[in-house]
């Protein structure tokens, strides 16, 4: 067998060279943006564009929020001698297991109900530990916080000292990745000429975040929040009449709320695919559509949010579409 010699010389990453010492260097920011791309063909109007946050390491939007989130644990000695326990359904939980598989930090993700297979094997793949969590868990008004009330009842236990959460939710850090990286680079991409932007519910880093950036630059960027519908099938997204608004959440900055239903947000995710050839995810698709019909919106360049890609729905896709690729 032959024997597999090491260089002595260390070499740092290079971005001009697309060369990286680590994988967390490829996280973007606003001198190395995710891509900007415009929907051509699966809406109407020639103006809406796409973040396109799934070319980030780890596959979706969420790798910013965790890259903050670990580094204000790390930054306030929360996190030593701990081991990270977080509510998620999928991807702040996909990019907290892939950066703490790098810094060998333990992992334990509590997953609500209905979230993709792939998903909770990904997570596994990665070496974190997954407790599946039923809805019943939280009370009636809330049924989807059941995840998010293990979680916080782990921190808790064994008087603090085994976990740390960092809490997406709550933490201002998961606003201040958007506000300090994202919307810049939404910013300086459209030139300025940015009129309206829109983002799903969730923990509400991302709408808050940009939508805050956005108006301290121009007041009159409209910010229009996607909501689900109750008993949705919407990863990533919120429907608040069956789950508490997150602390992350600021009003005061959004201008219209359209809600969208599972079919809709389906439909436009496949003209995506077939239309653009844009291998996006279902949210990416509530978003669309809510662009696709929204009446309102001014003269300009529309942005939407593309948290992450198809690769995890495609069982969901699976039931929906018979032998012909059709849908049922």
């Amino acid at each position: 067998m032959a024997t597999r010699t090491h260089a002595t010389t260390s070499r740092s990453s290079d971005r001009a060279l697309r060369r990286f010492e680590d994988i967390r260097d490829l996280l973007p920011d606003v001198g190395n943006p995710t891509p900007l791309v415009r929907v051509r063909n699966a809406v109407s109007a020639d103006n809406v564009y796409l973040k396109l946050e799934w070319l980030n390491p780890f596959g979706s939007i969420k790798d910013r929020a965790a890259s903050y989130l670990i580094r204000g644990l790390l930054d306030s000695g929360a996190l030593a001698n701990r081991e990270i326990v977080e509510a998620s359904s999928g991807n702040t939980a996909i990019a907290l297991a892939a950066m703490g598989a790098v810094s060998d930090t333990k992992v334990t993700i509590t997953i609500p109900d209905g979230v993709p297979e792939a998903t909770t094997t990904l997570l596994r793949m990665l070496g974190a530990e997954v407790w599946e969590t039923p809805d019943e868990l939280c009370p009636v008004d809330h049924p989807k916080d059941g995840a998010i009330a293990l979680a916080r009842s782990l921190a808790a236990s064994e008087g603090g000292t085994k976990y740390v959460m960092p809490d997406q939710y709550e933490n201002p850090d998961n606003v201040r990745a958007h506000y300090e990286t994202t919307g810049p680079e939404i910013w300086n991409q459209t030139e300025g000429e940015i009129s309206a932007f829109f983002a799903g519910f969730g923990t509400c880093g991302t709408l808050t975040g940009i939508g805050r950036y956005l108006k301290e630059r121009n007041p009159e960027v409209q910010i229009i929040a996607i909501e689900p519908q109750k008993g949705h099938r919407l990863p990533g997204l919120k429907s608040f009449a069956e789950a508490n608004e997150p602390g992350n959440l600021d009003r005061s900055i959004i201008d219209d709320v359209v809600t969208v239903a599972d079919d809709a947000a389906y439909a436009m995710t496949l003209s995506l695919h077939r239309n653009d050839g844009l291998l996006v995810g279902p949210s990416t698709g509530a978003i669309v559509h809510a662009i696709d019909t929204h009446e309102e919106i001014a003269p300009g360049v529309v942005v939407g949010v593309s948290p992450d890609t198809s690769a995890k729905y495609t069982t969901y896709f699976s039931e929906m579409l018979g032998t012909q690729g059709h849908p049922k």
